[in-house]
């Protein structure tokens, strides 16, 4: 755990806007302002952590039956991301604030919904239990740190929208696919722990 948390920007120094794709994001959409998001990367375990993702409910909105992390749209009473991403698992997967331990922060991520998402990473109890509520999330599962980490796991590719070339990862572990802004964000954690 030691280099993930020097791949961590420190509490004390939470990331801001813009994301670390902002020019790619800045073709697609333009200069309109992002709306403030945080998401909870958690993970549980000591010795052979994992983190923890969500699977969404088919019949929502937006992003239906996608594999991510807890978390959503910043509220103007939330202040900061690190009260958004803890108030947005609670409410997704009734998971108790007094049993996360928030780490740090990775950089800002701009999603082509028009977000600028702050990752919250942060480790869960092993005590903790989750309670998806049902309108959000069909699933939680886990997936092992350590299998991210292997080449064979990550899936490259180029994907065209709106005429721009876009550079893609994602990956596949039990049948659950996680591609997206959560692979994304997965990924700079992955090259931040490479570089600490």
């Amino acid at each position: 755990m030691d280099n993930l948390l020097r791949a961590l920007r420190p509490l004390s120094e939470p990331p801001a806007a813009p994301g670390w794709n902002h020019c790619q994001m800045n073709e697609l959409l333009g200069d309109a302002p992002r709306s403030p998001a945080a998401v909870l990367m958690g993970l549980r375990g000591e010795a052979r952590p994992s983190i923890v993702f969500t699977v969404r409910t088919d019949h929502l909105s937006s992003h239906a039956g996608q594999v991510a992390f807890p978390g959503g749209r910043t509220d103007p009473a939330d202040g900061n991301a690190l009260t958004t991403a803890l108030r947005e698992s609670e409410e997704e997967i009734g998971l108790d604030r007094s049993l996360v331990t928030p780490l740090g922060y990775l950089d800002c991520f701009e999603t082509i919904s028009g977000f600028c998402i702050t990752p919250v990473v942060a480790r869960i109890a092993e005590e903790a239990r989750f309670c998806p509520a049902p309108d959000e999330v069909a699933e939680v599962f886990e997936v092992p740190l350590a299998f991210f980490f292997e080449p064979r796991n990550v899936k490259r590719y180029v994907m065209d929208y709106r005429g721009h070339r876009r550079d893609m990862v994602e990956f596949e572990h039990a049948g659950h696919r996680i591609w997206g802004a959560t692979a994304a964000m997965l990924q700079n954690l992955l090259q931040r722990m490479e570089r600490a």
